[in-house]
């Protein structure tokens, strides 16, 4: 029988088998700089209009290519604990601004090198802490001063294209103007009067297809895939919503009924297509022209539809059929119930339409206002248009960064 020995005393016995423990300049501080350093100048390459992209293969071998420094670190799986502390600093910049996470490793890694020069010199962790957070007070003291452009009035289109062209450009050199004016149409188009805006408004569609050029803003929302019924266009359109299939409801316990005759076994499913039936003609006749619901039409509940002249619309996602409520402003009803019209939304027109190979169906807001806007993306390719996508993205957070300052300024809240 083996003897268990005992770990030896101190802070390596609070510690599991195999952990390693690191104290003093040389060994911890310096091998934390050094890690911190590598991960920086693998992402260093990336900044800048002119960055160059990385291919990325992740965990399930998925390939990104891409200079977006927010994908690179997402995707890759790093385990160092001081890299770690860069990468929640760089998610908290990206879900703070949007954009500028490439900037936050890069600085963090040239604040380290630094750092580390002065360590060598024999200056103390502590006063070089000091000395950053002086410096910290006085860059605040500056930056108020550098501002070279602002944005007076966010409804003014021009002011707004000129104020998101720099964040886009820092994606995508070249398209900056064409990319600055879709995303200033999209933002400018929903910014509501008084509650602040919400980047989930701007939607975002990509179809393959086509060149970048032929992207579009559509005051609505696309989705990519067709109708279930026969009808594929309706103006003025009063839209009901079901979270629930449309097709004959299943009770939930089941029931044995004994048929003797094949009369009775004929008016058993004409009492079943009966009711189904009644309960379409009810929602016809409430006005509804759209229905669309979260789950498949049934074969005999798409009959019906059909001959009530209604169109059907099928949305396999339930956050899209939230967006889409929100944007009709329609109640997402539980159960196949006639609606009321309190409950039901209206859009301007609900068509289907052909972009390239893939079909679309679109519902379109042709009025001034709308509540969210779709930004339909063109590209040869899916890992270009999810660059695109991206770009698009911190444009859109860039609007909001600006709205929020101006709401504070409003306000006068002290942002220090």
């Amino acid at each position: 029988m083996a003897l268990h020995v005992p770990k030896a005393p101190g802070f390596s016995s609070m510690l599991k088998d195999g952990a390693r423990y690191y104290s003093g300049l040389e060994e911890a501080v310096f091998r934390n700089i050094n890690a911190c350093k590598e991960f920086a100048h693998s992402v260093r390459s990336a900044y800048g209009p002119n960055g160059m992209n990385k291919m990325v293969i992740n965990y399930i071998d998925k390939h990104f290519v891409t200079s977006d420094a927010a994908t690179i670190i997402r995707e890759l799986d790093i385990e160092h604990p001081a890299a770690k502390l860069m990468i929640l600093a760089s998610e908290m910049q990206d879900s703070e601004v949007g954009d500028g996470t490439n900037f936050v490793i890069i600085l963090a890694g040239a604040l380290l090198e630094t750092a580390e020069e002065l360590l060598r010199l024999g200056v103390t962790p502590g006063e070089v802490a000091e000395g950053y957070e002086k410096g910290l007070e006085k860059c605040l003291e500056i930056l108020p001063k550098l501002i070279c452009y602002e944005i007076k009035d966010y409804r003014n289109f021009a002011e707004v294209k000129k104020g998101l062209k720099t964040s886009l450009q820092s994606k995508q050199y070249g398209y900056e103007d064409f990319l600055a004016e879709l995303v200033g149409k999209a933002c400018v188009s929903i910014l509501p009067e008084k509650t602040t805006f919400n980047v989930d408004n701007v939607r975002v569609c990509k179809i393959l297809g086509s060149g970048l050029i032929s992207s579009e803003v559509v005051q609505g929302m696309v989705f990519k895939r067709d109708v279930e019924g026969d009808i594929n266009n309706v103006e003025n359109a009063k839209i009901v919503i079901y979270s629930c299939a449309v097709d004959i409801l299943q009770t939930e316990t089941k029931g044995t009924v004994l048929i003797k005759s094949a009369e009775e076994l004929m008016n058993f499913s004409k009492g079943e297509e009966n009711l189904l039936e009644l309960q379409i003609k009810a929602i016809a006749d409430s006005g509804a022209k759209v229905v669309v619901a979260g789950a498949k039409f049934g074969d005999m509940a798409l009959h019906y539809i059909n001959k009530y002249k209604m169109m059907a619309v099928r949305v396999n996602s339930k956050f899209d059929l939230r967006r889409l409520s929100k944007t009709v402003g329609a109640t997402v009803l539980p159960r196949l119930v006639a609606p009321t019209s309190e409950e039901m939304g209206y859009c301007d027109q609900v068509c289907v339409e052909e972009l390239g190979d893939t079909t679309i169906v679109v519902f379109r807001s042709k009025g001034k206002e709308s509540r969210i806007a779709t930004v339909v993306i063109r590209g040869a390719t899916d890992n270009y248009m999810d660059d695109i996508e991206r770009a698009i993205d911190d444009g859109v957070n860039t609007f909001k960064v600006h709205c929020i300052v101006r709401i504070s300024c409003f306000n006068e809240f002290d942002f220090k």
